[in-house]
């Protein structure tokens, strides 16, 4: 879509990757990639088949968040994230700045509303925007000019607008 801003959901699909991908792998050095490799699929498969003009990846900073200020318990029963997955983030946005696509993390916010803020953003702007993301949360940002696309899901990816949220 030209003149579209695609919105990239980095958390999500560590996440997804790294649990979905268990077969070990690991690089020269013995570091696991197995986030790494399923990341960099789903960023390529996007940029292969979208070919978006405008393009950020939203990656959450350390540390914690204004949520964490405003509820004492927020996430308490999460459990913290493994070692294994934290070490891969810096090569994922080593992955990310090789492929020369801006990327973002705000200290103190979460990437989930990172992206919600440039959706709206960009919506009060008259330029469509993309969510790129598996995180069913971010279904409630559909409108108008804001739809949620999931190149992860089944063979062609999944888009969801107005109407799958009404069906939902």
């Amino acid at each position: 879509m030209a003149d579209t801003l695609y919105i990239i959901d980095a958390m999500a699909y560590a996440f997804r990757s790294y649990f979905a991908i268990r077969s070990n792998p690991s690089n020269a050095a013995g570091k696991p990639t197995n986030a790494v490799y399923g990341f960099t699929r789903i960023l390529m498969k996007l940029l292969r088949e979208e070919n978006p003009s405008h393009v950020v990846v939203v990656f959450d900073a350390p540390g914690k968040t204004f949520r964490d200020d405003l509820y004492a318990d927020y996430k308490a029963t999460r459990p913290d994230t493994p070692e294994d997955l934290l070490i891969q983030f810096p090569m994922m946005q080593e992955v990310v700045r090789a492929m020369n696509l801006p990327m973002l993390s705000v200290p103190g916010v979460e990437a989930d509303d990172v992206m919600g803020t440039l959706a709206v953003q960009a919506a009060a702007h008259e330029i469509p925007a993309v969510l790129v993301t598996g995180d069913k949360d971010m279904l409630q940002l559909i409108g108008p000019s804001v739809r949620v696309y999931d190149p992860a899901k089944g063979d062609n990816g999944k888009w969801y607008g107005h109407e799958d949220v009404v069906e939902r």
